[in-house]
């Protein structure tokens, strides 16, 4: 049986964020969509419907008996146990949308499904990028309990000054953590492998530091806050996402916001998360293609990989910036930042494709990383046409 993650509802939903990977390969959490559902239903062959341009580099499903999931929920048990227990033919589906099948990808089409049942209670479902961040501490529970069940915590060291029940922090082998405090009685607090706090740092929870990340000298850091794998956060942060590969490694405010990979922000940079009038935060939407209300009091910066800001820079209250843009010039840059700016500013150059393939390899050989030619081609793909 293999897994095959489908893009067709929601991928336009999550730009700037997908342009460069499907639905399923953004993280939340600990985890990513698609590493989550692996471990939930011990499947490890993954396979993708996505947009084409993608699909060299996540590779389409093969012609056999196959698990097709909308991946951007969290099942409670009973839906766990109802997937697991799918026959061919069988589907589940809710609000109208088939959500999980078990269907044969060699002619795919859902006309295969001859049984279909309707699942009734609330899903936990993410359906744009303010999701992420709204609820990313609740996504720190689940894949908390997920990994960490009936597995035992390295100790924390006697240096640190720790707050709260024991049991909601894990510390994964090859963690340093010292003369820093942690506050686990606002929320979970998991270290990954070989991250890093350092010294005098403030934690409070829920956080997820994944694998070989570091939070750099006297951060101080609020919950609902992910830091992906290879990452390193300095400064202060409040509740954030970073998919991983990025560094956000000095001094500087962002709450609120969702940073893609191979990002970086330079020193100083502040994201405004707050409207000097409390007004409800408006955000881009690339589907509707206008400025769409979020019904949010607190909403930073969404932010596609591969972009970069300059010391000191100043961003506005939801501003949405695409992928590869440099943000440089004076003053707050516009509240949407093309992919590929050069400057940030609108009617700025575009950035040159092959410069931008330099910095990228540059970037990416800092964690030992190739760039390929198929992440050549998706640059160019969305230098091109979006």
């Amino acid at each position: 049986m293999q897994l095959v993650f489908s893009d067709a509802q929601y991928w336009e939903d999550f730009l700037p964020l997908t342009f460069t990977r499907p639905v399923a390969e953004m993280r939340m959490g600990i985890l990513t969509f698609s590493e989550r559902w692996k471990k939930l239903l011990g499947i490890d062959e993954v396979f993708y419907i996505t947009e084409n341009y993608l699909q060299d580099k996540f590779k389409k499903p093969e012609p056999k008996q196959s698990l097709f999931i909308v991946p951007n929920f969290f099942p409670s048990d009973e839906v766990l146990k109802q997937i697991k227990e799918l026959q061919p033919g069988e589907a589940l589906v809710y609000e109208n949308e088939v959500l999980v099948a078990n269907i044969n990808m060699e002619n795919f089409s859902l006309n295969q499904i001859n049984k279909m049942t309707d699942i009734h209670e609330k899903l936990f479902f993410i359906e744009k990028p303010t999701d992420i961040f709204s609820y990313n501490d609740k996504a720190i529970d689940y894949d908390f309990k997920l990994l960490t069940e009936g597995r035992t915590s390295q100790e924390l060291s006697s240096t640190n000054g720790f707050i709260g029940d024991s049991e909601n922090l894990f510390i994964e082998e090859g963690a340093v953590i010292e003369f820093s405090t942690l506050n686990c009685k606002t929320g979970k607090i998991y270290i990954g492998k070989n991250a890093e706090i350092m010294e005098g740092s403030n934690i409070r929870g829920s956080l997820a530091l994944c694998e070989d990340s570091k939070i750099n000298l006297g951060t101080k850091l609020y919950g609902g806050t992910t830091i992906g794998p290879h990452s390193k956060v300095g400064g202060e942060v409040n509740n954030i996402v970073i998919f991983g590969y990025t560094n956000k490694g000095h001094d500087g405010f962002v709450g609120n916001s969702v940073i893609g990979e191979w990002c970086n922000l330079g020193a100083d940079t502040n994201s405004s998360n707050l409207k000097n009038n409390y007004a409800s935060v408006k955000l881009w939407n690339y589907r509707k293609k206008r400025f769409l209300d979020t019904g949010l009091q607190f909403c930073g910066l969404i932010m596609g990989d591969h972009s970069k800001t300059a010391i000191n820079t100043q961003l506005n209250t939801g501003t949405v910036v695409g992928v590869a843009a440099n943000i440089f010039k004076s003053g707050f840059p516009p509240n949407l930042v093309d992919s590929f700016s050069w400057g940030g500013m609108k009617g700025d150059e575009k950035f040159k494709l092959e410069k931008s393939y330099e910095v990228a390899e540059k970037a990416m050989e800092r964690r030992k990383i190739a760039i390929t030619e198929t992440d050549k081609d998706i640059l160019k793909y969305i230098y091109n046409e979006f």
